[in-house]
């Protein structure tokens, strides 16, 4: 897997095609692609947005057409972004209840999940995930970057 850096835009439109209810897009936003070396493609993207730098959030969005996306490489750069590059105290993510697998791979990343009944909708509830810069650098995730 190799990551594509300043097509914003096409990473952007590629992961909102792939989340249901995202129709509208990210609006501001910064994305990193990961393109699959074997055949060149866009496989999976992550999208920076709705970011507040008073108070140090920013949303997280991702997607991704396979699941070999996610290898340590990836998942460093997913968090070095807004934790060391744009210095974001706390990253959000908003999943959907029944996407369990993201549900469990928050989790694991170390994720802190509130729940949300009907948040996305009258039929789906859904979890608003916090994860803050302390947390993210004494997962096991980053052992091997940050000691």
């Amino acid at each position: 897997m190799r990551l594509l850096f300043g097509c914003n835009e096409q990473v952007a439109r590629f992961v909102a095609s792939l989340i249901p209810g995202c129709e509208s897009g990210f609006g501001n936003c910064k994305a990193i692609g990961v393109v699959d070396e074997e055949t060149d493609e866009l496989v999976a993207g992550m999208v920076f947005h709705d970011w507040q730098p008073r108070p140090g959030l920013i949303q997280i969005s991702s997607a991704s057409v396979t699941s070999r996306w996610l290898t340590a490489e990836v998942r460093h750069k997913m968090f070095s972004y807004p934790f060391d590059e744009i210095g974001c105290q706390m990253v959000v993510l908003q999943v959907s209840a029944a996407n369990e697998r993201m549900v469990r791979i928050a989790k694991a990343f170390g994720f802190t999940p509130h729940f949300i009944a009907r948040m996305r909708g009258r039929n789906e509830d859904g979890y608003v995930f916090t994860l803050t810069d302390d947390a993210w650098r004494n997962s096991k995730f980053t052992r091997k970057y940050h000691g």
